[in-house]
């Protein structure tokens, strides 16, 4: 970037200013400008200028000597470069930074973070690296084992994945093995200090954890319980020698590799959606002229999502590719055929290498397209016939049975016209463990910390497979009214911050205090909002009649009210936001919608759904993106006017 651009860019916090500020300390720019510019205290500046400095200092003193002296190697590691950060100023690989450094015996230290204040002597078991030279962490003798946990979480993800660790911690004490922690998100659970019998503040790369483990010297080092960011270390952490318990890193890789894992799939004789990878825009290219549109695109090895898109054309395609991501030989871009309007169901399942259980079958009650951890999801599902059910569990034995599952294995699968496909494959803990577990009351995580020690699932005793005398119901909690103009439709890539769970005896009353849980309230009469687009018109006409019947008015724009009006339903225009006033914005904000039914129009102008949507979001009034959670609304409050709900604790479901 240009001067002129990067500081014009440094007014405004975005996540990658900090990035912005180097480089601006790299070209030149004062600190007291950019301290002008940023608002940011000179203090700060002052101490980047330094490594700046540093760091230019360390690539002419290679290029004069092709070698790193060991004083300034020394130096660099205290001020906070890591091996990875010296390699790319270097050119070496940072394995190679790794054999320097312990060369010349620089090895970090671990120190205990005080919790006292220096009031007390501290003795918390929870300790961060630095290159000091008193080591403060002694470690034991005892049969010990790592967990890798999710490390830091973005806005978008749950705490699904803390959830497992914490019970894998949990489950390792009870089974007298010392469970020790590498995490490094301070709002999470596993970091408390006194939940692992030992806690390492660290970041999760190579680097940081490999130091931990060659001074610890676990018996085994569990990464299936932090979603992506641990899973991407399996094959490095194996490579380096590291005793990897669970799934091997092979298999791992196996079902990430698509190539690898379409190859496997067609083996097994098992039907999958077509697909493709690309490193490039040619290849990308290629691959969707040859697959065909609707394409699911997104990075290898991503975490909630993270740059997932469905791209309905070569345009599309061309400026995903372009803008964002980078794709490369290490990373390159997954293409996939989108089964547009198909229903889809998620599977959680533990093997310990012979036997496989099936822990739970959740349907999506959103549409195909919405990440898991985003959609509303029911379990047991209402759309499997007794033969696709079936085909599940086959297709489950079958794929952790090729995959040499050890532990937790998820399966997303999709229906299209009766025919039922695999569309992804996870060897490790998913998104819905949490759930699946309190629903059902089977401890996921633990039982699979006891099959990765060794115990056979016929030795546990538990009862998998049993038919539930209830319904539970998942519905996903989202920011967008703390965030002013974030997306607010469902995508592929996550948006939720948390989860809740409505469980109830029937369908309509778990889905109502799904949405109760979440701080929904619907109203049970008054005036619903629809405006959908052309896909969705037939859809929406039973949803309609279903209002009408529970004596709701109805309001629609043009189009939509036309549809509904020849087909007999009462229903009034409203304008768009862009029609003039008065508009259905001005209706919401004063008090004339009770409910909002507004499904997404293929690509992304939309400035009238954004008009409607941040006008609810602000006035509290219920809104509804797609129709299979309009349709769940309709069902719950067709239950509602029958009988009121009904509580009781989550352990007298398990009596039942």
């Amino acid at each position: 970037m240009s001067r002129e651009a990067l500081l014009d860019d440094l007014r405004f916090g975005t996540p990658d200013r900090i990035m912005k500020i180097w480089q601006a300390l790299t070209i030149g720019v004062a600190p007291q400008e950019i301290a002008e510019t940023s608002g940011i205290d000179i203090w700060f500046l002052e101490n980047l200028k330094q490594l700046v400095a540093f760091e230019s200092g360390i690539a002419a003193e290679y290029q004069a000597r092709h070698a790193i002296a060991p004083e300034t190697l020394r130096a660099a590691k205290r001020m906070g470069f890591s091996d990875k950060h010296l390699a790319l100023l270097t050119g070496k690989e940072e394995p190679a930074i790794r054999s320097l450094r312990k060369e010349n015996e620089m090895r970090p230290s671990f120190k205990i973070v005080d919790t006292c204040a220096a009031e007390f002597e501290s003795y918390t078991p929870y300790y961060y690296s630095t290159y000091d030279r008193e080591n403060e962490s002694n470690p034991s003798n005892k049969k010990k084992v790592i967990i890798l946990g999710g490390g830091p979480n973005r806005i978008g993800q749950g705490i699904e994945f803390d959830y497992c660790c914490v019970h894998g911690i949990l489950a390792l004490k009870a089974l007298g093995i010392e469970a020790i922690m590498i995490n490094c998100n301070p709002e999470t659970v596993s970091t408390d200090y006194d939940v692992a019998d030992k806690l390492y503040f660290e970041p999760l790369t190579y680097e940081n954890v490999l130091d931990v483990i060659e001074l610890e010297k676990p018996d085994g080092v569990i990464i299936q319980f932090g979603g992506q960011t641990p899973l991407k270390l399996a094959l490095p952490l194996e490579k380096a020698g590291v005793p990897i318990w669970g799934t091997s890193p092979d298999s791992i890789d196996l079902a990430e590799d698509r190539d690898r894992f379409g190859a496997l799939l067609t083996s097994l004789e098992i039907p999958h959606p077509q697909y493709g990878t690309a490193t490039s825009i040619a290849q990308a290219i290629e691959v969707g002229q040859r697959i065909g549109f609707p394409l699911m695109v997104r990075p290898s090895y991503v975490l909630g999502g993270r740059a997932m898109e469905i791209v309905y054309d070569l345009q599309a395609l061309e400026h995903y590719m372009q803008h964002a991501v980078s794709a490369s030989e290490e990373h390159p871009v997954l293409l996939d055929r989108f089964l547009e309007d198909a229903y889809e169901f998620d599977v959680d399942a533990i093997s310990d290498g012979k036997q496989t259980e099936i822990c739970g079958i959740m349907q999506h009650i959103e549409e195909a397209g919405v990440h898991s951890g985003d959609s509303m999801a029911v379990l047991p599902p209402y759309l499997l016939s007794r033969d696709q059910h079936e085909d599940i569990k086959e297709y489950t034995r079958l794929l952790a049975e090729a995959l040499h599952v050890r532990g937790l294995i998820n399966i997303q699968f999709a229906i299209l016209f009766d025919t039922l496909y695999v569309i992804e494959v996870n060897p490790r803990a998913s998104r819905t463990v949490p759930f699946v577990s309190k629903a059902t009351g089977i401890p996921i995580a633990k039982i699979a910390v006891e099959v990765m020690a060794g115990k056979a699932l016929a030795q546990l005793g538990y009862q998998f497979g049993n038919p539930l005398p209830y319904v539970a119901v998942k519905e996903s909690v989202f920011p967008f009214d703390r965030f002013d103009k974030a997306d607010i439709y469902l995508r592929p890539e996550m948006r939720s911050t948390g989860e809740v769970m409505g469980i109830a005896s029937t369908f309509g009353s778990a889905v109502m205090k799904a949405f109760q849980a979440t701080g929904i309230t619907v109203s049970t009469s008054g005036t619903v909002f629809l405006s959908v687009n052309d896909n969705d018109k037939p859809r929406i006409l039973p949803i309609a009649e279903s209002l009408r019947k529970l004596g709701y008015d109805l309001v629609a724009t043009e189009a939509t009210a036309d549809y509904l009006a020849h087909r007999g339903l009462p229903v009034k225009k409203v304008r768009k936001a862009s029609e003039g006033r008065p508009n259905i914005v001005d209706d919401i904000k004063n008090g004339g919608i009770d409910l909002i039914i507004n499904t997404p129009l293929g690509q992304r102008a939309r400035v009238d759904e954004y008009a409607v949507g941040w006008t609810a979001i602000k006035y509290r009034v219920p809104f509804i993106t797609t129709l299979s959670a309009a349709e769940a609304i309709v069902r719950g409050l067709r239950t509602d006017r029958q009988k009121p709900l009904k509580y009781k604790c989550l352990q007298d479901y398990y009596k039942v």
